[in-house]
């Protein structure tokens, strides 16, 4: 039975995801007390504006399917939205005061697109960058004064905005002209004339691919250093590199996980996040020195973090039993929704177990009332490059709430393990990212957490692709699945995905359908469809431009065709839902699929 709040009739996992939540608040880089952040505070996620100098706050958009992607002007005069329809992720650039008012196209001249970044600068400089099916990656820059955006960079393979420098005089570009959409290469323009003033590709002369990041410019006039990522030593690390001179200034951090930075505003330091081991910490470092100073945070999660005019550092922190919240250095919690708090859940554990690519990392949450072996939900993350980390979420606390035991997994392909872990995974997609859910579940099982005959595969996105391939190649393995927005059949998801996506298969399975066929058969679900035996419940958006519903479509008639359990629930936006109550009635259904079809598994 679901617990229940002494404070009211609503279960507890329905009060997670119906407690206000909100964003790290974005300020504006000459306005700092006007800041933009994204709450669900109506019940749908939405941008809102918030003058910190009188207090006030407002909400900026009102969409049925909600709104998250936006950002301010430098002098904070508007706010800048991304409209698309229904989630599909195809649209344009929109404006608004940010007082107020009427919302216009921020660049009439561009046709909707996916969006390939943005970079807002000073005195009227705008960047652009868009992608399409038709024209692949194009960057466009508005001029002061000009009436209509140039193109100034195009290119079949993916590419995006990096940033724009102080001035407006250097545009950052991101790049993958060498195919490897996983790595990519570095190209600084002349926002004059489109000019190439450098060109960084850790791409080339080695027996390894490397990938190069965007960091930001430093935030003083005149100065032409950017701040980037790079994966020289196997981890992800920052180094400042004079785009002017050439000249590369490795920082040489002794940290030992992956490692993102932005710069102090006065640019004297830097601000360093510090991933490792799915936990999160922050550190200043100072440039002319070269010290590293820790900024102290509650042991858990750090998702975002911004370093304030004043020298404090607001940051967004969580971990899996405490619920998110927005705390600064300088004391207290910087930004708090009114109405009832989302209650908290249970800590994680750490297991580590011998995969056959290595040790894998895995976080387990237990009922709090009980013994095992539990009925057990292994919830495979998306992406492939993320990872699970000790972190809020309500997805999970909610089988927790019902008697599950919970197991993720940062299996290979999983960030935070350093770059031959996450890389690990090419050519025999989604096989390798099983073996490792396979060697947890055998220690599950083998420990005493897992009761064999409940054992749950759940994800979305990629989390669940690998749930209907693991249904597929490991059939014995699994009593229920359950899949949310999947790859299910993977040819037809390329033919149909977004270009930057058909880049990404390229990388992963070594080419297109047509040039490794075999490839795409052995990692696609529908390959190994009749052999499913669990009862499977698919959720599907049916404007997703990641995991498009034709090819879900697929999958699901040939379960039909031979009278395999199943379910499918189809909902009217994209890749996901912003709508919290959408959101609910997701997790009920596969919280009542699974205790349908799992015998003495809580309801």
């Amino acid at each position: 039975m679901t617990t229940e709040s002494k404070h009211s009739d609503t279960p507890v996992w329905e009060q997670r995801f119906r407690a206000p939540r909100v964003s790290l608040p974005e300020w504006a880089e000459e306005a700092p007390d006007r800041s933009l952040f994204v709450s669900n505070a109506t019940g749908t996620y939405e941008l809102y504006a918030w003058d910190r100098a009188s207090g006030g706050q407002r909400q900026v958009t009102d969409r049925p399917n909600g709104t998250t992607d936006g950002t301010l002007s430098p002098d904070g005069a508007s706010i800048w939205w991304f409209a698309d329809t229904d989630g599909d992720e195809f649209g344009v650039w929109m404006r608004q005061p940010f007082e107020g008012g009427a919302d216009e196209p921020a660049v009439p001249g561009l046709a909707p697109s996916y969006p390939a970044g943005l970079a807002i600068g000073r005195e009227g400089t705008l960047v652009v960058g868009r992608s399409t099916d038709e024209d692949g990656s194009t960057v466009h820059l508005v001029r002061p004064g000009a009436a209509e955006p140039v193109e100034i960079y195009r290119h079949r393979e993916s590419a995006g905005v990096g940033d724009l420098s102080y001035d407006g005089s250097l545009v950052a570009i991101e790049h993958t002209e060498h195919g490897d959409a996983m790595h990519s290469a570095l190209r600084v323009l002349r926002a004059s004339d489109a000019g190439v003033v450098a060109e960084l590709d850790d791409t080339k002369g080695g027996t390894e691919e490397l990938g190069l990041t965007v960091l930001g410019f430093a935030p003083l006039a005149g100065d032409t250093r950017l701040l980037v990522g790079h994966q020289r030593r196997g981890r992800w690390e920052p180094m400042l590199w004079d785009v002017a001179t050439g000249t590369e200034t490795d920082l040489r951090l002794d940290l030992p996980g992956d490692v993102s930075a932005e710069w102090y505003p006065d640019g004297s330091g830097l601000l360093i996040v510090h991933g490792f081991e799915a936990r999160s910490e922050l550190w200043r470092y100072e440039i002319a020195t070269g010290a590293l100073v820790r900024v102290e945070t509650p042991a858990g999660s750090v998702s975002s973090a911004t370093a304030r005019p004043d020298g404090s550092v607001e940051y967004l922190w969580s971990s899996a039993a405490e619920p998110p919240v927005v705390r600064s250095t300088a004391g207290g919690v910087v930004l708090d929704p009114p109405g009832p708090k989302a209650p908290p859940s249970v800590p994680v554990e750490d297991v580590w177990v011998d995969g056959p690519g290595g040790r894998v990392h895995a976080l387990v949450q237990r009922p709090a009332e009980g013994e095992g072996p539990f009925p057990t939900v292994f919830e495979v993350h998306g992406g492939p490059t993320w990872h699970d980390s000790d972190a809020f979420a309500s997805g999970p606390a909610a089988w927790v709430d019902h008697g599950y035991a919970v197991v993720r997994v940062n299996y290979r392909g999983s960030t935070g393990y350093g770059r031959e872990w996450t890389d690990a995974l090419k050519h025999r997609v989604g096989l390798i990212e099983l073996e490792d859910i396979a060697a947890v579940r055998a220690w599950a099982v083998d420990s005493g957490l897992a009761d064999p005959a409940r054992l749950v595969l759940s994800g979305g996105s990629w989390g669940g692709y690998l749930t209907l391939l693991g249904l597929g190649t490991q059939p014995d393995d699994w009593a229920v699945g359950l899949a949310a927005v999947p790859v299910a059949d993977y040819v037809t998801a390329y033919e149909d995905e977004m270009e930057a996506l058909k880049a990404m298969d390229r990388t992963l399975l070594g080419g297109s359908p047509e040039e490794v066929p075999e490839r795409y058969a052995a990692s696609s679900p529908l390959t190994y469809v009749d052999a499913v035996k669990a009862p499977v419940h698919v959720t599907a958006g049916v404007n997703d431009p990641r995991c498009p519903i034709r090819q879900i479509d697929n999958y699901v008639d040939r379960l039909a065709a031979r009278g395999a359990v199943h379910e499918v629930y189809r909902y009217d936006a994209g890749h996901g839902s912003l709508v919290v109550e959408e959101r609910i009635k997701q997790v009920a259904l596969d919280l009542d699929f699974a205790a349908r079809h799992l015998g003495g598994a809580q309801a």
